[in-house]
């Protein structure tokens, strides 16, 4: 069965074709669900009757298991089951004039980051197209501000699930108006499909995650850097910035006593310096999980971290974190659901904006 946001014009089409409605119908149908961005209940264009039948045969691919609020009201999370009870998550970011969300590709992830929720997870499944670009859909849904940006930064690795990642783009910019340069594509360096990227016809920004600045550290906090070392994963990131002309983001996720060391930004520095001033690295600080023992780096040692790097030419930024208190990293609701299932707790439905202190 085709779901609501998997289905193609062309199917929706032929459905309402075989229930004897006319061509236009589609085009309702389609503009309603893409171009207003309004939920199928709400085409009020389309009769009661029709809007009921299109529900039952369109279903929509993930049921909300749990929602959590922010404290500030302007960070929302969904932890989704697919129709075969795969674990999805999903993070709405809200500001005054725009909003962003982050969605996953994967359910799970294979990639095994040492520091990552997700990855310590272990993988259930990939995502279909569909499935994606619902994800943006009901985020936007709940937001007041239009969806303006999409980061492919969830659970998963994109590239490793490069057609359905690369479809949903597609459909994200051609059908939700979405301009590429507001979409981003995150990679612990997979680099064929890296490779692959360069030769697409939408510019998107690509964000490498690097996490260390040399092969002996990156090995043991990225696994997949024993295929393809640092040296293979810049050079891809070089040949994505020679073809495309867009700005690479290289993530880094600052962790205390591993990876943030004055010496430490002195060799990314060097390591990035021929990319500038097309490079921007993102000083993340890391989200505790249960399955990794080393702590966030202090904010004196990240900030001494990104001037560090300023120095040495490469520009620097300090991502602020959001959403820390509804486990809105990626995998960490995902876990912590599971864990609450395993002994036998119930998790609650929705985490509201809590009254008093933090």
């Amino acid at each position: 069965m085709a779901t609501r946001y998997g289905a193609s014009f062309e199917e929706i089409a032929a459905l309402l074709a075989s229930w004897g409605e006319p061509a236009y119908r589609a085009r309702q149908v389609w503009d309603g669900l893409y171009r207003r961005r309004a939920p199928l209940e709400d085409l009020t264009d389309l009769g009661v009757g029709l809007r009921a039948r299109l529900a039952e045969a369109l279903p929509p691919a993930l049921t909300a298991r749990h929602t959590s609020t922010a404290d500030d009201g302007e960070t929302l999370k969904w932890l989704w089951a697919g129709a075969d009870g795969a674990s999805v998550e999903t993070v709405l970011m809200r500001y005054r004039d725009r909003a962003t969300v982050c969605v996953s590709t994967q359910a799970g992830c294979a990639m095994g980051c040492t520091f990552c929720a997700t990855g310590q997870a272990g993988f259930e499944r990939h995502l279909t197209p569909g499935e994606v670009v619902e994800q943006v859909a009901r985020a936007q849904h709940s937001s007041s501000q239009r969806v303006g940006n999409v980061v492919f930064m969830g659970m998963g690795e994109p590239l490793a699930n490069y057609d359905a990642t690369w479809a949903a783009v597609v459909r994200l910019h051609d059908d939700l108006g979405l301009s590429a340069r507001h979409i981003t594509v995150s990679t612990v360096g997979v680099v064929p499909g890296m490779r692959r990227l360069a030769r697409e016809h939408l510019p998107v920004t690509l964000a490498v995650s690097l996490h260390a600045p040399d092969d002996a550290l990156r090995d043991e906090l990225v696994p997949l850097n024993r295929r393809y070392p640092l040296g293979e994963v810049l050079d891809a990131a070089g040949e994505y910035l020679a073809a495309s002309g867009r700005r690479l983001s290289f993530e880094y996720a600052m962790i205390g006593g591993v990876n943030d060391a004055p010496a430490q930004a002195d060799a990314l520095a060097r390591r990035l310096r021929g990319f500038s001033p097309a490079a921007h690295v993102n000083l993340i600080p890391l989200n505790p999980t249960p399955g990794f023992g080393a702590p966030a780096s202090p904010p004196r040692r990240v900030a001494a971290f990104a001037e560090r790097l300023r120095a040495g030419g490469v520009a620097a930024t300090v991502r602020r974190n959001r959403g820390t208190e509804i486990d809105a990293a990626c995998g960490q609701l995902r876990t912590r659901h599971a864990a609450g299932a395993d002994s036998g707790r119930s998790a609650p439905v929705t985490m509201g904006p809590r009254r008093g202190g933090s």
